[in-house]
Formats: C-alpha cells, structure tokens, sequence
C-alpha cells in the first residue's frame, strides 16, 4: 500500500543518518514548473526561482540513469509543479522510467488535468502509483483555498472516479490513491463526508496529510484568511508523524527542479537550498556535496541555528 511506501521513505535507517548518505531511495523529478492551481497553502504559488520551461528530456534521461546507477529505487516524476500540465513529457518519463529498469514510478497530481485518456496512457506506460490530492471539501472552500474556478473541483472528483474504471476496465498494475489534508471542527466534518462518497470508493487507499508550513511561506494573515495553522516542516502523514529534526527528506529522498536543480527541500520556492546543478554535476556528486554534507550535519546535530533551515516553521 502508499502508506507503507510513505513511512519507509520518511523513516530514516542508520544507514542513512549521516552526512554523505547513500544514495536516497526515492527521488521526486519535477517535469514542469507550471500549475493550474494557486492553492494557499503551496510554496509554488510564492515560487521566487521559477523553472523556464519544462524538464528537457535528455537531461531526465541521463540523471534517472545516474539515480540507477547509484541504487535509487523509486521516481516520482512531480515535484512542486503539475505534471498532467505536460501530458506528453509526462508519458514519455514514464515509460522511460519503466524501460530503465526501476521497480516503481509514481506520481502526485491535483486531478483537474488527469482526463481518463492520460490516466490511460500513464498506466500503459507502466506507471504504479496514481496519487490524488483531494484538499477541498465543497466548491466553496475549493475556491477559497485553490484559488480558480470551482469547475476543477467538479473535474477532479469525476477524473478520479474515470481513473479506477479505466484501471479496472484495463486491468493496469497501477494503485490508484488520494490523500487530504486534514482540517478541524465542521471542515474535517465536511471532508470526512466527501471522502466516504466522491472518493474512498474509487482508490485503493486515502490518508491524511496535516497543513505543512511549507518553509518561510506561511504568515499569520494567511492562516488567519484560510482558517488553519500548519503543523512544523514536514513531519509525512498524520498517522507516522516524524521529527522534525532531523528532516528526512534531507537524507531519504531527492527533489530535482525542472531545471535540473538537486535540491535539499522538498519545499523549496526559493532556490536557497540549491545542492547542485545536475545539468552540470553528477547525481551522487551533487547527493555529496559540501552543501549538503553540512546541511545533514546540523540536521543530525539538531541545531540548524545559521543555515538555510533556520527559518522553517519547524524551527521556528
């Protein structure tokens, strides 16, 4: 199941627990800095380095071949932007993906792009793991806290549904999943009765996500205008809780911007916890650079008090 998979990326190993890891298990890859979505909550909507296009294709071929090469086990082709808002590069990422050799790819997508024919032509790709990510309980709020037209909402749902049919009608060996966050008093209330109807019928399994802080790109005015509080860091899903010193995704998972940029957050709108160019440097050099062996040192010493860290709300 997702959650199992979740929990042995967000559990870090002793194996793990140093400065210079191996390398990670799993690495996110993000196809297209672009999103359909302005949701409050998002380091995208304040994204300050924002990728020029999409990820040349050439250049995810040869670092997904570094990533192999090294022992990684699972891509995820997304990371902040949407992926299904580059259908075609996203197919073909898959494919290549699976051809390579790697025993699981996944993705994460909002659902308002995800139309039964890409949903198809992922799972035939070889895709394993089709997330949704459901974090609105009616239009209303979709509106509030996604920031576009209430149609997308509907759209979601109804891809969600048409995806396990077309997996079904198929018999694709693709997991379909979705994921909320979790919200308080009457919201949770209405959520919990739209995940029972427009949802947990339709996936193979549903979590619960608390509101990440998202690095430095959280205020008060924004709580106070959306009517939550995030929780600290990324702490994974509400059910497996971690610390968050020290932050797993600093030593289990890589984050590549579609510019090609290893990044230490999984995060990052800023560009500040940029660890190498792997337009220009190898994977594993970049896993080991001397950015990043110091980043995990004051991680594993758990005083991040000077470095990029310091202003995460987990530390705050």
């Amino acid at each position: 199941m997702i959650t199992e998979r979740i929990d042995a990326v967000t559990r870090i190993p002793a194996s793990h627990l140093m400065a210079a890891p191996p390398a990670p298990k799993s690495v996110k890859i993000e196809l297209t800095g672009r999103c359909n979505y302005r949701c409050g909550f998002c380091a995208l909507r304040t994204r300050k380095v924002q990728p020029k296009g999409d990820m040349d294709f050439g250049l995810f071929k040869r670092i997904t071949g570094e990533m192999y090469e090294a022992g990684v086990e699972e891509i995820g082709c997304f990371y902040l932007g949407e992926s299904c808002a580059a259908p075609d590069l996203l197919v073909q990422a898959i494919g290549h993906v699976k051809a390579a050799g790697f025993p699981y790819c996944f993705l994460t997508t909002n659902g308002s792009l995800m139309t039964p024919e890409l949903a198809e032509r992922c799972m035939a790709a070889g895709l394993d793991s089709m997330k949704f990510s459901i974090n609105a309980a009616d239009a209303e709020q979709f509106v509030s806290v996604m920031g576009v037209k209430p149609r997308l909402f509907y759209d979601a749902l109804n891809n969600l549904r048409m995806a396990r049919e077309t997996r079904d009608q198929g018999d694709y060996r693709c997991g379909i999943y979705a994921s909320s966050i979790r919200y308080d008093g009457a919201q949770q209330e209405k959520m919990e009765a739209l995940i029972a109807e427009r949802v947990a019928p339709y996936v193979d399994e549903h979590y619960w996500l608390p509101l990440y802080g998202q690095m430095t790109h959280w205020n008060e005015d924004r709580s106070q205008s959306l009517g939550y509080v995030p929780t600290a860091g990324n702490q994974g899903r509400l059910d497996a809780l971690r610390d968050p010193l020290p932050c797993w995704s600093t030593m289990t998972e890589g984050h590549v911007t579609a510019d090609g940029i290893l990044t230490a957050c999984c995060f990052d709108s800023d560009g500040i916890f940029a660890m190498g160019d792997l337009r220009t440097t190898p994977f594993m050099d970049a896993w080991h650079s001397e950015s990043f062996k110091g980043l995990r040192k004051a991680h594993i010493e758990k005083n991040v008090k000077g470095t990029i860290c310091e202003g995460c709300l987990a530390y705050a």
